[in-house]
């Protein structure tokens, strides 16, 4: 039996479709309320109760469950405690091998959002269980709010510099950790997962300055006052801190990875910027893209 938490999140559903294509194997979909996800299930997905904040129903969740991926809780400051309840419930009911969804280049990160994974990749070995780290680079969904800010005021706004991130397509990590969660190999392992080629925020204005046909720079902007545009944006306060932290990190190197984890797993190409661009585009109305 293999059981997915964080079930009916945006990676959790990826993660779903993609096992119903690679194996029959029953799978059991924790989430945090059953009754707002009944569309996942299915022959082969069961929808249960398993709520990090709830650790008595992650026990009944995990009863009989030999494998689990662990998809990283959302609500950034809480995680350490959820997974870690988790972690211990996966114990106490023998499941034999867990793999995490981390986050890129964890043992050196610097980053304010990789602290939390830190943490729960040290409660993971701790616990003596196999378990594979799916360190996860940037989603290129992540710069679906750059590109509809970017062609509303003109300029791609980031603190980044010229710092490379490799970027996969939330599908690519789903398929990899589906891949992972199902295969034959039990062993304890990490991998480096990011997408190729790696491209800069520069980049990123580029590409999308050509296929809408305006001229849209870069502009870097000092970490702090990036974070005060993403509060006034809407974000709250701690989010903004941390994702100007982010680009800090990235014009540092530490989104960016050599590895070929990533296309090695799921045995084909990454989603490419060229291509996450033209789908963007491709959802806003000619006139807004028109400026």
């Amino acid at each position: 039996m293999i059981a997915v938490t964080g079930a009916n999140g945006q990676l959790g559903r990826l993660v779903l479709n993609h096992l119903a294509n690679l194996t029959g194997a029953p799978v059991r979909a924790l989430v945090r309320s059953p009754e707002k996800a009944q569309d996942l299930a299915s022959d082969q997905v069961t929808v249960v109760k398993g709520d990090y904040d709830d650790p008595a129903s992650l026990a009944a969740a995990l009863d009989g469950v030999d494998r689990l991926l662990l998809i990283s809780g959302s609500e950034v400051g809480k995680r350490v405690p959820q997974h870690k309840a988790v972690i211990d419930a996966a114990k106490s009911a023998g499941v034999r091998f867990i793999a995490y969804t981390s986050i890129l280049n964890t043992p050196v990160s610097s980053l304010i959002l990789a602290q939390e994974h830190k943490a729960t990749e040290l409660l993971l070995a701790e616990s003596g269980l196999a378990h594979a780290l799916l360190r996860n680079g940037w989603y290129v969904e992540n710069y679906a709010g750059s590109i509809a800010a970017a062609l509303a005021h003109g300029a791609v706004a980031g603190a980044a510099g010229n710092g490379k991130i490799s970027a996969a397509g939330r599908t690519d990590y789903a398929e990899a950790a589906a891949r992972v969660v199902s295969g034959d190999d039990l062993s304890t392992r990490a991998y480096e997962l990011g997408g190729r080629p790696a491209f800069t925020l520069g980049d990123l204005a580029a590409e999308l300055s050509r296929q809408s046909g305006r001229e849209i720079p870069f502009n870097n902007l000092p970490e702090d006052v990036y974070a005060g545009i993403l509060v006034q944006a809407g974000l709250p306060e701690g989010f903004a801190k941390a994702l100007a932290d982010a680009d800090r990190g990235t014009a540092a190197g530490e989104l960016e990875t050599i590895s070929t984890d990533l296309e090695t797993l799921i045995g084909h190409p990454t989603r490419t910027l060229s291509h996450f661009v033209a789908e963007a585009l491709a959802q806003v109305p000619t006139q807004q893209i028109a400026g």
